[in-house]
């Protein structure tokens, strides 16, 4: 009988050695794998909570740029009126400056897109004629 067990007995001894060692250095070096995965995650999410920062001051500046665009032009029409109501010599030249800075400004109503007046959808395939060949067709393009 003890020669049935000894041949059992020695990988039942190696396996449990093994699951031991397997054990312990799971427990001793793991440490620095989650500890460096952890500093990787806080870094990413350091650096993305960076770049909405960045995203959010970006439009913020682009807002208040063109906000201030905004009332830069209308400042500068409201000179330029100014100017005409002022140094126009005589009413007709007047007017006619004031006209022209109405329709700068989109006083002047713009011509509506007519809709297609056909409804039909776009094909994705080249029409043909009923007795031409398909453009798969191996004698198409092919002169006669």
């Amino acid at each position: 009988m003890e020669q049935t067990i000894t041949p059992w007995l020695l990988p039942a001894i190696a396996l449990l050695a093994g699951i031991a060692v397997g054990f312990l250095v799971a427990r001793l070096l793991p440490n620095a794998a989650p500890n460096r995965t952890q500093r990787q995650l806080d870094d990413m999410q350091q650096r993305f909570d960076s770049y909405q920062s960045e995203v959010v001051t970006h439009f913020n500046t682009t807002a208040s740029l063109v906000k201030k665009l905004t009332q830069s032009y209308q400042e500068v029409q409201e000179h330029l009126s100014e100017g005409a109501n002022r140094l126009a010599l005589d009413e007709l030249t007047r007017q006619r400056l004031l006209a022209a800075l109405q329709t700068d400004e989109g006083g002047e109503k713009r011509e509506r897109l007519t809709p297609p007046k056909n409804n039909e959808m776009p094909k994705d395939y080249a029409p043909k004629a009923p007795d031409a060949p398909g453009t798969l067709d191996e004698t198409f393009g092919l002169k006669r």
